[in-house]
Order: C-alpha cells, then sequence, then structure tokens
C-alpha cells in the first residue's frame, strides 16, 4: 500500500534553501572575518590577528551558554504557526544586520584608541554569534517537524547538507567575483579592500534574507509538538544529555571530532606555508590573497558529492556504520598524505609552487568526500533521537535537542580555532617568513599535521561513541507503528 507523502521534494528543496540562506551568513564570517580585521586595522595594530582570533574565540565559548537558553525559549513557546518556523522569521534580520556591521570599516586610528576598536569587535563578535544561535537552533529544528516520517527527513537533510556545504564554500569565490567586478568598473588597484567587503556583506544580505523568509512562507510543520512545561537551564541541559543517551552520543561525536573543520581553520597560514604564490591562466596569483579559494575547490565539489552519495550509503548501512567506516577511511587517507609529505625533502617541488599547489588540490578532493559524513550523519541522528525520545518516554524536545546539536558545533568550533592557531603558532610561521619564500620544512610538517593530518586522528577517535549508537532500523519500525 503506497503511503502518503507528507514533505514533498518541492518542500525539501525550499527547506534547504532556507539552510542555505543562513549558512552563507556562518560561511561569510567564518572565512573573512579575521582577515577583514587584518586587512583593514592592522597598520594600527600589528597585533589585531591574534588579538582578533582571541576575541572570537571567547564569543564562540560566550555564545554556546546562551544555546540552551535559546532552546528553553523556543521549546517554551506556544506561538501562531508552529514551534520553529516564527523563530526561523524572527532571526532572519538581526543576523543579516551584525554580518554587515561586521563588516563595516570603522577608521579607530583616527580616535587614537585600540580600546574603542576591540569594544566594537567584541561586541559585534558576541551578539552575531547569539543571533546565529538564534537562526541556527530553529532552522535546523524544523529538520524534525518537518515529517513523521523518517526517510522523508532524510531527504531533506540530504538537501540541506548540500545546501550548507555550498553556502560555506560560496563566500571565497564571490569575494574574488566582486573584486574583479571592481577592478573592471573602477581599474585594477583603484579600489579599497573596505568596498569589496561591505558589497559582499549587503549582497548577503538581501540573498540570505529572502532565502530564510521562503522557507518560512513555504515550509509548514506536520508534527505537532507541544511547549515544554518547564524552564531548561544549563544544568537541565545536562541533566538531559545525562538521561538521554543518545543525544549525548552526538555531542560527543562533534567534540571529539572538533578537527573536521581544522583545514579551514588554517588554510590562508597552510597555503602560504605549503603553496605560496602560483602561475595559472597566465597570471601570478597568491593563495593567500586572491587566490586563497582555490586549493580548496575541488574538496567542496567533492563534498558536495559525498552529501549526495552519503545519505544512499546511509541508507543501506545505517548511521553507525556509515559513519564508523568513513571515519576510518579518512584517518587512513590523511595519515597517509601526511607520513608522504613529512618524507619528501626539502627542496622537493612538491613543498612549494603549482607542483605543491595540484598535489594539495588532488588531497583535499579525497579528503572532502571522505568527511562529508561528518556533516550529514549528526544531524539525521539528531533528527531521530527526537522521534526515539517521543517513543520512549512520550516528550518530545526538539528545541533542547537541537541546542544541544547547536552547542556542541559551536563549541568544537571554539576548540578548532584555539587549537589550530596553536599549531600555526608552534610551526613558527608568520606573515615575515613567508614573505621570505624559504619555509623550512619542518614547519611545512607541523602546519601540514595541521591542515589534514588532525583532521584523520580526530576523526577516527570521533567514531568510538558512535559504537554506542541504539537506534536502527529495526528501532525506527517499531517507532513508526506507535504513532
Amino acid at each position: 500500500m503506497k503511503k502518503n507523502k507528507t514533505l514533498s521534494v518541492s518542500s525539501a528543496l525550499i527547506y534547504a534553501l532556507g539552510i542555505f540562506g543562513v549558512q552563507i551568513f556562518v560561511g561569510y564570517v567564518n572565512s573573512f572575518q579575521t582577515e577583514f580585521y587584518n586587512k583593514m586595522y592592522s597598520s594600527f595594530d600589528g597585533s589585531i590577528f591574534y588579538a582578533s582570533a582571541i576575541i572570537i574565540f571567547a564569543a564562540k565559548l560566550i555564545s554556546c551558554v546562551f544555546d540552551p537558553l535559546i532552546g528553553a525559549v523556543i521549546d517554551k513557546s506556544s506561538l501562531k504557526g508552529g514551534k520553529m518556523r516564527p523563530w526561523v522569521l524572527r532571526s532572519a534580520l538581526p543576523l543579516a544586520v551584525l554580518t554587515t556591521l561586521i563588516f563595516i570599516y570603522i577608521p579607530f586610528d583616527k580616535f587614537g584608541s585600540k580600546i574603542l576598536l576591540y569594544i566594537y569587535i567584541t561586541a559585534t563578535t558576541v551578539l552575531w554569534n547569539i543571533a546565529m544561535s538564534f537562526a541556527d537552533i530553529p532552522s535546523q529544528g524544523m529538520l524534525s517537524l518537518l515529517s513523521p516520517d523518517a526517510d522523508e527527513r532524510n531527504v531533506a537533510a540530504s538537501f540541506s547538507n548540500i545546501a550548507k556545504t555550498m553556502a560555506l564554500a560560496l563566500p571565497g569565490v564571490f569575494v574574488t567575483a566582486v573584486m574583479m567586478l571592481l577592478g573592471m568598473i573602477k581599474g585594477e588597484g583603484n579600489y579599497e579592500d573596505k568596498e569589496y567587503y561591505l558589497i559582499t556583506a549587503l549582497v548577503f544580505f538581501v540573498l540570505g534574507t529572502a532565502l530564510i523568509i521562503l522557507m518560512y512562507k513555504k515550509n509548514t510543520e506536520a508534527v505537532e509538538s507541544a511547549k515544554s512545561a518547564r524552564t531548561v537551564s544549563i544544568k537541565e541541559m545536562f541533566s538531559e544529555m545525562k538521561s538521554n543517551k543518545m543525544i549525548f552520543i552526538v555531542f560527543l561525536i562533534n567534540m571529539i571530532g572538533f578537527a573536521r573543520s581544522m583545514g579551514l581553520i588554517v588554510c590562508v597560514q597552510a597555503n602560504g606555508a605549503l603553496i605560496g604564490k602560483i602561475n595559472l591562466f597566465g597570471m601570478v596569483m597568491d593563495t593567500t590573497a586572491d587566490a586563497t579559494w582555490l586549493p580548496g575547490i575541488l574538496g567542496g565539489v567533492s563534498g558536495f558529492i559525498g552529501i549526495c552519495v552519503v545519505p544512499l550509503i546511509n541508507k543501506k548501512f545505517g548511521e553507525k556504520k556509515t559513519y564508523i567506516g568513513f571515519s576510518i577511511a579518512t584517518f587512513v587517507f590523511n595519515i597517509a598524505v601526511c607520513i608522504f609529505y613529512w618524507l619528501l625533502p626539502q627542496g622537493s617541488t612538491l613543498r612549494y609552487g603549482n607542483a605543491a599547489f595540484y598535489m594539495i588540490v588532488l588531497f583535499q578532493f579525497a579528503i572532502g568526500f571522505l568527511t562529508a559524513a561528518n556533516t550529514y550523519i549528526p544531524l539525521v541522528m539528531t533528527a531521530d533521537i527526537v522521534e526515539y525520545r517521543l517513543y520512549k518516554t512520550g516528550e518530545r524536545k526538539e528545541g533542547v535537542n537541537y541546542a544541544i546539536l547547536s552547542l556542541s558545533i559551536k563549541l568544537s568550533n571554539a576548540i578548532c580555532v584555539a587549537v589550530g592557531l596553536l599549531f600555526v603558532a608552534a610551526s613558527g610561521y608568520t606573515q615575515v617568513v613567508y614573505e621570505t619564500g624559504v619555509i623550512p620544512a619542518k614547519m611545512q610538517n607541523i602546519i601540514m599535521f595541521a591542515y589534514i593530518g588532525f583532521v584523520g586522528v580526530s576523526a577516527l577517535i570521533s567514531a568510538v561513541p558512535v559504537l554506542f549508537y541504539k537506534i536502527n532500523d529495526e528501532t525506527k519500525a517499531k517507532m513508526r507503528m506507535v504513532r
């Protein structure tokens, strides 16, 4: 007997576009915030790169405190239009405005006060991270309410992960496109850096806000969810993880696998240490400036392919086997890459220039595919866990469960920033060293481990908690029977 379809393919695609709208702000800030500060204010304060990195790290930790509070507010709400949808709409404008504020240049050097500069950076960064939580938690949480059917939710999760991958990769390409457009209009070198950053922010303001509103308008919550009967504090949030072992596993996966984003954190430094300048398309391009996106471009393509393929593998083997299999493969490949690189002699052509660029591109192509499961599986697990909790206790708690997911992602990202910068500092790499054009092999080896090797180690260890994950096909079948 053919079952009725609750979530159409077009609705799932629109949901994915809404996720794209949220994540395009995240991708822009994560990729260019520190570099914006470096270009705009380094002449005023030579320590701006490290100072802003510390502020970003602290802001992410502060925003982590707000995640359970935001989850509690959502769980207690009973707004017209559903539990998650109203919050999706409310979050769009604050996230867009704060993203734009981060990329507005203010000449603090004219005031002669570094204190004002860092107050502004701290305030906008902390508020942006809180606004991001208000957008991320309900937009991700909507997934569990779009349909009572796990297969339909998996389709939406697949589309949304593809959209997320594209949104996180797009800003690098888009900034370069804006630079080229300004060069055509004003002439090469006749525009200031602050212009292309602000123009990009404004375009994303319009695009991201429109897509989030589209998600709100065109998606409905097919699953009813009553408001929570009590306030959830931070203590109670951790109590939820204690009583709900499955969501605790998701938390551990992200925390132990924190290095999954290490390549993005150290990509500019890795480009400088491992590649430098290249001759491409008849031009000299700098992989720390106008070509920062090139080394990872095929990684973005393979990541897209991975997000398409992983759901098919997951449907056949289940979340546990899929995640563990991809984690082992990531470890084996990444460590093999590191060992191969470490064995290269100092003067090898693979250590610098075009040959190094081609090598890194090929490595990133494989890694992009292998790490796709790390993005997709925890989200699918969380959607199933919401249903599993209802099956076991008769209570739905999307807000808190997705707050835990968001908390684990943000906390692990904060750790990733700190560890990534520590590796770079330990290597001794600086802009001064880069400008000499001579990078010692030992320095490159440390950067390579931070860029690729540590990602594999983290992926392998993160698979350990998955061994205890209990929601399999048989459990899902039982859950469907009692609906």
